[in-house]
């Protein structure tokens, strides 16, 4: 049976439920641990965005690992409902939003909340994450220093004035790259 769990941290092997949720699919163990390995440094006291959140996966293990908060958004009400229950035992700041992730990034824009990690891995089907770090780089929700983190299948856009292409790794049929802002 596929189970996913947190990998390290505060909440190191907490079961995170959902990884059958229809339309998502999420960050298996072994890509996640890899993933956080290279960013660890780059966690603590960070403000994280998880687009695209699924089962919440990601943005629980950067909890887990001391960021200072985590905003959660996902349009699927099971997945919101999913993430609600994965963070019940989580005690520390996070932010549950069941919005589509243009609203989001809107909403986002106008209270003048900026990020320092950015979890982007929407459905493969879609090509967003060009249009979405396009976004966050004109509106600035993405502080000095801040990573982007994607999880594609296709090839995209690594040739960003305002970023470095900081890592990227493939895993099997699918590749994360991870940006760095200037």
């Amino acid at each position: 049976m596929i189970s996913l769990r947190v990998i390290s941290g505060k909440y190191k092997g907490k079961i995170i439920k959902g990884y059958d949720i229809e339309g998502t699919r999420p960050t298996m163990d072994r890509v996640k641990e890899s993933v956080f390995s290279t960013i660890q440094n780059y966690i603590p006291d960070s403000v994280v965005l998880d687009l695209f959140s699924g089962s919440g996966n990601l943005g629980i293990e950067a909890i887990s690992n001391g960021s200072k908060t985590c905003y959660f958004v996902d349009n699927n009400k099971i997945a919101v409902n999913t993430i609600k229950d994965n963070t019940k035992t989580i005690n520390e700041e996070y932010h549950i939003l069941n919005l589509d992730y243009k609203d989001a990034l809107n909403k986002f824009d106008r209270d003048n909340i900026k990020f320092d990690l950015i979890f982007l891995d929407p459905p493969y089907r879609f090509n967003y994450i060009d249009s979405i770090i396009e976004f966050a780089l004109e509106k600035g929700l993405l502080n000095k220093d801040g990573l982007i983190v994607c999880e594609i299948e296709n090839d995209i856009n690594t040739l960003y004035d305002d970023l470095d292409l900081y890592r990227e790794k493939k895993y099997g049929n699918k590749k994360v790259i991870i940006f760095k802002k200037k």
